[in-house]
């Protein structure tokens, strides 16, 4: 008898849905809207302006959610695969006259130990669907920024319409990644100190535990670089030239992460290399320490098997004070064994 696949339990779109807003003039409108109506609902309220717009923002959607989503707003069902599936590296895709964008973003968690804490740097994504008439914002494992926070510091961009949103999400996931960067330029500072401190011991897998993490946040900033010049450069129908310049800036402040980033990647090898040298050297030393106390040990040894064999004439044996004569001997052999190897600094 085969057996029947349980019911699947559909859960509403609406779950997945963080927030839907409009946006009338570049300013947001009191109250969340219906995604399935609120493209109706902007042109009810205002009349066709780049500025009128809809932003929806999603966190980890299925893909029968995203598909109903996408269903409302037209999106391409090649951009629906991608946007379910996770963990992409950042990058800028055209189609048509929509476009998709995927920011990594960086989390650091750096008040732990690194032997305690393997997950120094923890990565998410935010995908976004961007059209003249709406924006999509998807999160997956991570939070999302409030754009309202943003175009506060730049007002003169709410009249750029959805790319206002995608600049104000993408340059506060960059301006962490520049904040981050900072924050772990002092951990690479304080490994350092610790290699090259006299008589410190170095716990090589601190470096390469922050090595690793380090490669991770290289992964998320690099593909962003050639998707954020490819947004400024080959989408101009997209976008205005005041809104390219804006991304420019975050292009400047992405790139300035990304030469930090690297530059510590060098430094932690440079680190490894030298740990590993430190650590021969100090091996070196135990094994010379080992060895002359090995050698202290081997003259004793050897005077008194001469004096322990079984011949009939050994004159020292008949010595009043051989006996204290052999003693004062292995003292003597040691004590100078000891200078010996204490000038040559193997103790």
């Amino acid at each position: 008898m085969a057996k029947t696949e349980p019911n699947r339990v559909r859960v509403p779109v609406e779950r997945a849905i963080r927030e839907c807003r409009l946006y009338v003039e570049g300013k947001q409108t009191p109250g969340q809207a219906n995604y399935a109506t609120a493209l109706k609902e902007i042109k009810e309220l205002a009349a066709p302006s780049k500025s009128n717009f809809v932003l929806v923002t999603l966190e980890e959607p299925s893909e029968e959610q995203m598909l109903k989503v996408a269903k409302c707003y037209d999106v391409d069902e090649l951009i629906v695969e991608d946007a379910v599936t996770a963990h992409q590296r950042a990058k800028l895709e055209r189609y048509e006259n929509q476009l998709f964008k995927v920011v990594r973003s960086v989390q650091y968690a750096g008040n732990k130990d690194l032997i305690d804490r393997r997950d120094l740097i923890q990565t998410g994504e935010v995908q976004m669907v961007i059209s003249q008439k709406f924006i999509i914002v998807i999160a997956h494992d991570t939070d999302l920024p409030d754009p309202e926070v943003r175009l506060h510091q730049a007002p003169e961009l709410r009249s750029a319409g959805p790319m206002a949103i995608a600049w104000a999400i993408t340059d506060y996931l960059v301006d962490e990644y520049t904040r981050i960067s900072e924050a772990l330029e002092d951990r690479v500072d304080s490994l350092e100190e610790e290699v090259f401190t006299l008589r410190a011991e170095t716990n090589i897998e601190n470096i390469y535990t922050l090595k690793r993490e380090i490669l991770e946040m290289r992964h998320a900033i690099g593909p962003l670089i050639p998707a954020l010049r490819a947004l400024i450069d080959n989408h101009k129908d997209l976008t205005t030239k005041h809104v390219r310049a804006f991304f420019r800036d975050v292009l400047d402040h992405a790139m300035l992460a990304k030469d930090k980033i690297d530059s510590f990647d060098e430094r932690l090898s440079s680190l490894i290399q030298a740990s590993s040298a430190i650590i021969s050297l100090r091996q070196n030393q135990d094994m010379r320490t080992i060895s002359s106390i090995i050698g202290m040990a081997a003259p004793p040894t050897m005077i008194a098997g001469v004096y322990g064999m079984n011949f009939d004439n050994i004159p020292e044996l008949h010595w009043e004070y051989g006996y204290y004569y052999c003693l004062l001997l292995n003292l003597a052999v040691i004590l100078l064994m000891w200078w010996w190897f204490k000038r040559k600094n193997w103790l």
